[in-house]
């Protein structure tokens, strides 16, 4: 029984994937190489139901958010793991429990998140922490929106060419909305590759900016006598 969809356009990285997984999960993998192939095989096997997707982020022929998002609709608990485009060494946030892994793929870590998603309950959401996603699309270079949801709360993420420009949530905007979104950890969230903001109100480079949203979170955090101690 196939359990992971495993995209990826090289095709000797790829089957070493798959190979992997099999060798140290037992699991079954099918290797595919672009967005219509993917969908192409799934309705020649409509009695398929995978529950990982392990995909490029990006490449030709190929956009993981956008395959992520058809396959979610498809098939409902799908979690969703990316491998960016970029290396390790460019990372500039650790975030346990990442669904992201660059180059060079850590096999353990890589091991233990399948292990981990294959436990998930059927129609588990496909969770993501804010940090991982926008380290990514900042990594990555990319430009659009992302709308992240979590609970009742929503908030936007408007990116132009890997930094951040501006940052709505239902009652604030800019630098505060940034450190609300950040706050909420664990989202589901859509990406729109064509939306642009109608304002900017970022300037800051996106790592300082994360890293600062994160420090003003913990310092909100505080109990109110702790801010008092200067």
């Amino acid at each position: 029984m196939t359990q992971l969809l495993i995209v990826h356009r090289d095709p000797e990285i790829g089957r070493d994937l798959v190979q992997l997984v099999k060798d140290y999960t037992g699991y079954e993998s099918v290797l595919t190489n672009s967005e219509s192939e993917t969908l192409v095989w799934l309705r020649r096997q409509p009695e398929v139901r995978p529950q990982i997707l392990l995909t490029q982020l990006q490449a030709p022929g190929l956009d993981g958010f956008i395959l992520g998002a058809s396959l979610g609709e498809m098939f409902p608990g799908l979690q969703t793991l990316f491998l960016p485009p970029y290396a390790g060494s460019e990372q500039r946030l650790e975030v346990a429990g990442s669904k992201v892994f660059p180059e060079p793929i850590d096999g353990e870590r890589l091991i233990a998140t399948i292990e981990r998603s294959m436990r998930m309950f059927s129609s588990a959401p496909d969770l993501f922490h804010v940090l991982d996603i926008l380290q990514m699309c900042c990594l990555s270079g990319r430009s659009g929106a992302l709308q992240m949801v979590s609970g009742a709360n929503v908030g936007t993420v408007y990116l132009r060419d890997g930094q951040v420009v501006h940052s709505e949530t239902g009652t604030e905007y800019g630098n505060d909305a940034l450190v609300e979104i950040v706050s909420w950890g664990e989202i589901e969230f859509a990406y729109d590759r064509v939306a642009s903001p109608g304002v900017e109100t970022v300037s800051k480079k996106w790592n300082a900016l994360l890293l600062d949203a994160l420090e003003e979170g913990r310092r909100r955090a505080l109990p109110a006598w702790r801010h008092q101690i200067g």
